[in-house]
Formats: C-alpha cells, sequence, structure tokens
C-alpha cells in the first residue's frame, strides 16, 4: 500500500509508529533505571575497592593500569565481565537445579563486584580509552543519553516521591533509632567491663 507525499499514513501505519514510539519510551525507562542503579552502585563501590589501593600490591597494580596503552585499556576494562561469566552461568546453573536462592545471590555477588571492578577500572583507565576517536565518541554519546534519560526520571513524581521517603526513613533513623542503638552499645559496652 503506497501513500501520496503529503497524504496522511494509513492507520495501521501509525498504530505501527504509535507503538514503537511507546515501546522506545517504556524501554528508555527500564534503561534508564538500570543506569540509575549502576550510577547508585558505581560511585560507593569503586570507592569501596579504592580502599584497598592502600596496599602496595594494588597501588602497583593501579600504577601500570594508568599506564596502559588504548587497546590494553579496553581489554582490562571488558575482563571482569568475562572472568564473571563462568559465575554467572553457575548462578543460573544454581537457579536451574532447585537452588534458585543461591543463584541469585551468586548473581547479585558477581554484579556488585563486576561493577566495583569496572568502576574502578574504567576510573583508572579511561584518559588511556578516550584517545580512542571511537571509544571517545560513543562515550560521550553515552553520557548525554544517560544525562537526559537521569533528568526525566529525576523528575519524575516517582522519583521526588522516593527521595522524601528516603529522607524520612534517614530522619526518623537518625533522631529516634540511632540514639537507641548507641544506648544500647554502650549499655553492652558497660556490661561487658564490669
Amino acid at each position: 500500500m503506497t501513500s501520496n507525499p503529503g497524504s496522511r499514513p494509513s492507520r495501521p501505519l501509525r498504530l505501527f509508529h504509535a507503538l514503537r514510539r511507546g515501546l522506545g519510551t517504556v524501554l528508555g525507562w527500564l534503561i534508564a533505571l538500570l543506569v540509575l542503579f549502576e550510577e547508585w552502585g558505581w560511585e560507593p563501590l569503586r570507592r569501596a575497592l579504592q580502599r584497598l589501593s592502600r596496599w602496595s600490591l594494588i597501588q602497583r597494580v593501579e600504577e601500570r593500569l594508568t599506564r596502559l596503552p588504548p587497546a590494553a585499556a579496553l581489554v582490562t576494562l571488558l575482563l571482569p565481565g568475562l572472568l564473571l561469566l563462568p559465575v554467572k552461568l553457575t548462578a543460573l546453573w544454581l537457579i536451574g537445579t532447585g537452588h534458585p536462592m543461591l543463584g541469585l545471590g551468586v548473581i547479585i555477588l558477581a554484579k556488585l563486584v563486576g561493577t566495583a571492578l569496572v568502576a574502578h577500572i574504567f576510573a583508572l583507565t579511561q584518559p588511556s580509552l578516550m584517545r580512542m576517536g571511537w571509544f571517545a565518541h560513543l562515550y560521550e554519546r553515552w553520557h548525554a543519553w544517560k544525562t537526559l534519560w537521569l533528568e526525566r526520571v529525576r523528575a519524575s513524581i516517582a522519583w521526588q516521591r522516593s527521595r522524601q521517603l528516603k529522607a524520612a526513613a534517614k530522619s526518623a533513623f537518625l533522631h529516634r533509632i540511632a540514639p537507641r542503638l548507641l544506648a544500647l552499645r554502650t549499655r553492652v559496652q558497660t556490661w561487658f567491663r564490669g
């Protein structure tokens, strides 16, 4: 079915375009939430791994990572994902053989370790990686897209409400629960000393 230039598209074509836009929006939101999860985990996990940098062996490895040429830096960045693949497959096997909680725990642990390693390695190798034109181009496009979607997520009512709930929970903890925990700790310490 062809249409004349300037005429309205057929009903099935309009439906297809509307469906594609709707699916694109849903997919965009899902990816944005995944990115948001990565962002929440990325920096805290990177900082936690950075504490290991106090060890001299880790310092020497990190110094070498910062001096890698671009191609070697890219391979190093991809390495944690490849090394954790057998762990994730083992987790799926555990789930398939009737150990769903153990398998889920392994997947979550692998995700946390993988995110921490990739975040730390990326921080160390980013200057070298950005010397590759294609990588710098893709990174800039990814960063712009991620920023746009994070702004949309953060502007949503659900996000605003979750921030309010988080602030209320933190306030309740600091004002009600934390003092009780400190008092309990003092009593336990006194009891063990006395």
